[in-house]
């Protein structure tokens, strides 16, 4: 083969991995992916693709913020609790599409980890077919009280939210009160103490939501596994879509 036909067969070659390699990031099931802002500055997060998906349906996307102890730029560490524990004990009939980005310091909505996760979840709508009536919000601990800081910042953006073991100041209920709510706490909590959701709960039923609550008895901080193994949880979170 001459040196001339050895540079084509290495570009074809060359062009048939990039699509290979494109075809793979595209699911289905744990995909690393890498957003950029608009400096070019670069942060991983993970995306759940269902092994059933297709586009020629939209599909329900939840949104999944972390806890204090996944922090970092790894990529990797927020998709292997909580949620993500969740969807690999039924990856291959998980109905949702997941979104896991990562946190450095903070969920707080005008912080610039919570702007990040807007523009990665903008991202992915974007590549897939995503249902905008049927987008959740969910997070445990940290992410928790992100979940309940986005809820406020976005109340137009949710179909539903799940806040696990999380914290907010009771008077945002009343720029949430109109989100369908399933809130999770262990009552033996050390970290954030029972109180934080039961205040929210009730500032919401006081400004006219009926939202889910369940309290396990005995349970500390890590109340997400149980709550996230809910099969129920799934099932509530299908029946609920933004008007």
């Amino acid at each position: 083969m001459t040196g001339r036909k050895l540079l084509l067969f290495a570009v074809v070659c060359g062009i048939a991995l990039a699509q290979s390699s494109a075809a793979d990031n595209q699911g289905p099931g744990f995909l690393d992916r890498i957003h950029k802002d608009a400096d070019g500055k670069e942060a991983k997060y993970v995306l759940f693709v269902p092994h059933d998906y297709k586009d020629d349906k939209p599909w329900p996307l939840i949104l999944f913020l972390h806890g204090a102890g996944e922090r970092g730029t790894d990529g990797q560490k927020q998709a292997q609790v909580g949620l993500g524990a969740a969807i690999k004990s039924q990856e291959k009939t998980f109905p949702f599409i997941a979104v896991f980005p990562q946190a450095q310091k903070t969920w707080k909505a005008d912080s610039e980890d919570g702007k990040r996760a807007m523009n990665i979840l903008a991202e992915v709508e974007k590549a897939y077919r995503v249902d905008p009536k049927r987008t959740y919000l969910t997070g445990l601990s940290m992410g928790g009280a992100g979940t309940w800081s986005l809820a406020a910042a976005y109340p137009d953006r949710w179909a539903a939210i799940v806040p696990v073991c999380g914290r907010d100041d009771p008077k945002n209920a009343e720029k949430i009160k109109a989100i369908p709510c399933w809130c999770f706490h262990g009552d033996a909590d050390p970290a954030v103490k029972v109180q934080f959701s039961r205040e929210m709960i009730e500032s919401l039923k006081a400004a006219g939501a009926k939202p889910k609550y369940t309290e396990y008895p005995g349970v500390g901080h890590n109340s997400w596994d149980k709550a996230y193994g809910t099969k129920e949880l799934y099932d509530w979170l299908l029946l609920q879509q933004r008007k």
